[in-house]
């Protein structure tokens, strides 16, 4: 399994065809107490760079979007019944939803983990 990172702080976990999105840590960390998600429902299209979901915090709302394009395989019940888990485990449990990709050719355009780093660092 490969992870890549975008810019608007999404990581996309991919294996053959099939991708698991979520927010990365910075994200979550930058949002504070995560209190109510809303996934996409299976079916759904996206193009890369499209809002996919929406997580909202004590301090903000903000909008996830799809670093890859493709078709939502699942969207992830977990996060949306236990929000928090965003918090506590936003590259593992916390992800958002699932989906087979359109275009794979679009991972070249996202970072990997040490590239991403650097970027937060400049935040």
């Amino acid at each position: 399994m490969t992870v890549y990172y975008s810019k608007d702080h999404e990581w996309v976990s991919v294996e053959g065809d099939e991708a698991i999105v979520g927010i990365t840590d910075f994200a979550q960390g930058q949002l504070g107490d995560v209190v109510f998600v809303e996934v996409p429902e299976a079916g759904r299209t996206f193009s890369q760079g499209d809002e996919a979901a929406v997580v909202e915090s004590v301090k903000a709302a903000s909008d996830v979007y799809a670093p890859v394009g493709g078709t939502v395989i699942e969207g992830n019940q977990a996060v949306v019944d236990e929000p928090s888990l965003v918090n506590t485990d936003p590259e593992g449990q916390g992800w958002f939803f699932k989906l087979t990709l359109s275009d794979n050719h679009q991972l070249s355009g996202l970072m990997n983990a040490e590239q991403y780093k650097a970027y937060c660092d400049e935040q």
